[in-house]
């Protein structure tokens, strides 16, 4: 790229005996443009690379002073190119991104352009942490088996990476049973300044990245500047697209005090979430600041920033100081590395000293660490807080039903009271021929798993120690309790073992059952046969335990009604209760073999315990060690059968990598957009529709259009594997999207993946319904309420729908990722006009819909005409916003998607090569 660098910003520095080329942001200063001084840090990280990149083509020099010129509150934001320095992936979203590469690699082949121009341009690392399943648990075994089981599954899918490694240049894979992708790029792939020869020169500029995954945000405590986006947009970064949004707005949090005695970094990030989710930030940067950073350690940071989807802002940035320079050499970064980021930051104005002004930010909230609680989040939504005292009745409160009836003495009982225990509300059911009794708001998983929580040592320690002094003071988990370990990272149970807190977690059933994102993505496995059988037979409302960052309903299991969020030492004394329906503050954990109460307040180990043992055993010897050998995998992994070749060899058979259809047909030039007529409505969703309901997610149903599709093409039920580890088969994926056990459609009584097909109202699965109407040629659209889309980045909530033939989504707001992935589909997001809903339009979504003001020409933001018609012929006419906000995404639309708009224009560069060489 040619670089225009009109500011004379081009300069060079030394650091640790070298010199760099870098773009000086005071260049603009000395200018009289802006005052980036008083910029917040992640704005500066953004005007850095419009500074770096400037050509003149895709960013103007008048981007440049727009980004100098930021404020606090802009009557009219710009909107910017930005070209972020690598991609991250992990396996479930990672995998389709590679089977879209290799079915481009295929379409522009066949469209007689070169195959081999379709490479990640910009660096991406897969990492594999999303396939391992906790089938098996409580046992020394459990790992080696989960792990043998998850190669077996996924040996298709793990063949078909490994010849996307081959085939790709640019791109890397951590295998499986390695870490969680966001722990890998915390301790190992995050470097803060990246440095690489440009055109004979050694440039250094901020580290920055998008990923695959919403946490990916965890690397902002890092000082990093990344954030989630779908599989398509990063596909997009991949092939070297910038990512097109508007200047945001820049929230502060300012932080003061430190956490009391009994307070975690789980229950600082849990009040965090609940307070900017109160504010409202969805769409904007948050930024931390103010004397009480210097009490969190890097990993508390890391644990506030990855939960920024739970808070709805892109990111949640913490600027580079001096804690981010002893966690680099904690972790085992070279020293060299280590000198470059001080340096370099100091130099660009992006090092935070306690001593300088605050940033200027659009809006601040305040915090002060000491009061801080212990606190879980639930029982359906991550910024649902609520105190560690108030758990009881937080459950009561979300299901009233189970409680009304009697308060143990016989008498009435009201919903909103304090419940007695009573045996007789209670069920018997044989574990392993053990008599046991269980009740509604008994705990049946109880989890530590996910990035949020195993990237600390303070916290697992802490769950260690509370492990240690439960065993010594004779008290076990109930036996009813599913109990699991998946750490982060492999350093995590180096540390437990030099501390020998192994033996007294597992004592606990806590045993080592892989490393990936378990039970947070639904990967929990199953419960005891006779358990899940007497849940089902009682509906019972029973509950999880784990210390995640997502627990909407349906997700974390079938049958798991309540879900709480809770840090790990939480999560063992829940394991230990055995139950919701009580207070831990003041109810006993159990009774010792005398008989004598154990209270959580008697086991909870202290702030200076858990920071002794991690001052004994934490070095960076630790980390290089287990980094060394990253890429290298197990056996299992190496011995792969790998396919040669530029073009992948599809299997026709394949029930887990097929040719996705997006590109079928496709004409070298777009044709015109049109407007929608006579499209009829597939759902009528409400508020908080995530999507977890939308995207295909968890277990195969046998009886799902899935599951029949799978034994159709002779899959057993048991082999069935999770949607996550099939999302290379659109077959798969398009069958199983509204799929979700919990969805509320509005158009049938029931939940689930139902639906009304018109005109008939025949109630059908969405699915069939959706064929039936492809095979009509109607178009379809669906209504939904607030925060459409709201969750985890899962470009199937996108891909799926379009595949079932809708065409627009009407809503009141949509949460950021997910109406970015709408329009990289070609699916058209529309929002109600200000104060206006479904239900105030007298929508019941019976009606036949037009949509009008496209075909002349979409343009952002663009209001149009819709148009709905009863049975009898009745129509209500209002306008929508059409959520397509720059000019690169109606670029996007154009040409029905990104992947689209991406490969014509690599197909332009193939036709202009071959003619400059002729």
């Amino acid at each position: 790229m040619s670089i225009a660098n009109s500011f004379d910003s081009k300069s060079t520095f030394a650091a640790g005996g070298k010199t760099y080329t870098i773009y000086r942001i005071a260049a603009l200063a000395e200018a009289g443009i802006g005052n980036a001084a008083q910029l917040p840090f992640s704005i500066k990280v953004l005007l850095e690379s419009l500074l770096r990149t400037e050509d003149g083509r895709s960013v103007m020099r008048e981007d440049v002073v727009a980004a100098a010129n930021w404020t606090p509150r802009q009557a009219e934001a710009r909107e910017i190119n930005f070209i972020p320095a690598r991609v991250i992936l992990q396996d479930l979203t990672g995998v389709p991104s590679v089977v879209d590469l290799a079915a481009m690699r295929e379409a522009i082949s066949e469209l007689g352009g070169d195959s081999d121009r379709i490479n990640p341009l910009q660096p991406a690392d897969l990492i594999i942490d999303h396939s391992v399943h906790v089938d098996v648990y409580g046992i020394p075994e459990a790992f080696a088996i989960n792990a043998q089981r998850e190669f077996a599954r996924n040996q298709e899918r793990y063949a078909f990476l490994r010849w996307g490694q081959k085939a790709f240049a640019n791109f890397s894979i951590v295998p499986p049973d390695t870490g969680i992708v966001h722990q890998v790029n915390l301790e190992y792939l995050g470097r803060v300044v990246f440095a690489d020869m440009r055109n004979g020169e050694l440039v250094a500029y901020p580290d920055s990245l998008v990923g695959t995954d919403s946490h990916t945000t965890m690397i902002n405590g890092l000082g990093v500047l990344g954030w989630g986006v779908g599989g398509i947009e990063a596909e997009a970064v991949m092939l070297g697209q910038p990512i097109s949004f508007l200047m945001p707005e820049v929230v502060g949090f300012r932080l003061s005090g430190q956490l009391s005695e009994g307070a975690t970094a789980t229950d600082l990030v849990l009040t965090v979430t609940q307070m900017l989710r109160q504010h409202g930030v969805v769409g904007k940067f948050v930024e931390f600041c103010g004397p009480g950073m210097a009490s969190l350690s890097l990993p508390d940071r890391a644990t506030i920033s990855n939960m920024a989807p739970e808070y709805g802002a892109t990111v949640g940035m913490f600027p580079v100081d001096d804690e981010t320079l002893r966690y680099l050499r904690l972790t085992g970064r070279d020293e060299d590395l280590v000198q470059l980021v001080e340096a370099y930051c100091k130099e660009q104005g992006m090092f935070y000293r306690p001593s300088d002004p605050e940033p200027v930010f659009t809006d601040t909230l305040e915090l002060d660490l000491s009061s801080v609680e212990p606190s879980l989040a639930g029982p359906k939504r991550p910024q649902d807080r609520v105190a560690l005292h108030g758990v009881r009745q937080s459950f009561i409160d979300a299901y009233p039903e189970k409680f009304a009836q009697s308060n143990g003495n016989g008498a009435p009982q009201d919903a909103s009271s304090t419940i007695v225990a009573d045996a007789t509300a209670s069920v018997e059911v044989s574990l392993d021929g053990v008599p046991a009794r269980i009740g509604e708001g008994a705990v049946v998983i109880a989890a530590i798993t996910s990035c949020t929580n195993t990237s600390n040592p303070a916290v697992m320690i802490g769950a260690g120690l509370l492990a240690k002094n439960a065993v010594a003071a004779g008290i076990g988990r109930k036996p009813w309790v599913k109990t699991s370990l998946a750490p982060g990272s492999r350093v995590v149970m180096d540390y437990l073992e030099k501390l020998d807190l192994v033996a007294d977690l597992e004592a606990l059933g806590f045993h080592l059952v892989g490393y990936g994102c378990t039970t947070c993505i639904g990967n929990s496995g199953p419960l005891a046969e006779p358990l899940e059988e007497t849940i089902s037979d009682h509906e019972l409302a029973v509950a999880a335990v784990l210390s995640g960052n997502r627990n909407f309903e349906g997700r974390i299991h079938a049958q798991v009604r309540a879900s709480y969020l809770a840090s790990p030492p939480l999560v063992v004394a829940y394991a230990l209760a055995g139950t919701v329906d009580t207070d831990l503050t003041n109810d006993p954990l159990g009774h010792d073999d005398a008989g004598r109460p154990v209270y959580l307040r008697d086991i909870w180990p202290s702030q200076r315990e858990v920071a002794d043992a991690m001052t004994q055993v934490v070095d960076a010897q630790m980390f290089r060690e287990q980094y060394d050998k990253v890429f290298e995998g197990m056996p299992e992994w190496e011995t792969l059968a790998v396919p040669e070749g530029t073009l992948f060899e599809w299997d026709e058979a394949s029930t887990y990598v097929r040719q996705p259809p997006f590109f079928a047909e496709m004409a070298a030039e777009p044709g015109s957009p049109t407007d929608i007529a006579d499209a009829r409505v597939l759902a009528v969703l409400g508020d908080s529709v995530t999507t977890d309901h939308i995207s295909p997610a968890g277990s195969i149903a046998k009886d799902s259009p899935a599951g029949k599709y799978l034994i159709e093409q002779g899959v057993q039920p048991k082999e069935f594997n999770s949607y996550g580890s099939r999302r290379g088969n659109h077959e798969v994926m398009m069958r199983g999207t509204f799929a979700n056990v919990r969805l509320r459609n509005n158009l049938v009584s029931r939940e689930g993946g139902w639906t009304l097909h018109f005109p008939d109202e025949t109630e059908t699965t969405i699915y069939d319904a959706s064929v039936q109407y492809q095979r009509d040629g109607v178009p379809l659209v669906i209504l939904a309420g607030k925060d459409y889309g709201m969750g985890s980045s899962r470009d199937w909530a996108a891909k799926g729908p379009l595949l079932l033939g809708v065409r627009a989504v009407i809503a009141e707001s949509y949460e950021r990722i997910h109406r970015s992935n709408l329009v990289g589909m070609g699916v058209l997001p529309l929002q109600y006009s200000e104060g206006e809903t479904a239900e105030s339009l007298g929508l019941i979504g019976h009606e036949t819909f037009a949509i009008e003001g496209i075909a002349e020409g979409l343009s952002p933001r663009k209001t149009v005409t819709v148009r709905a018609s009863d049975a009898s012929g009745n129509e209500k006419a209002f306008t929508a916003i059409a959520c397509i906000n720059t000019p690169i995404e109606v670029d996007y639309y154009r040409h029905g998607g990104v992947l689209q708009c991406v490969l014509r224009s690599l197909l332009a560069e193939s036709a202009k090569g071959e003619e400059i060489e002729r």
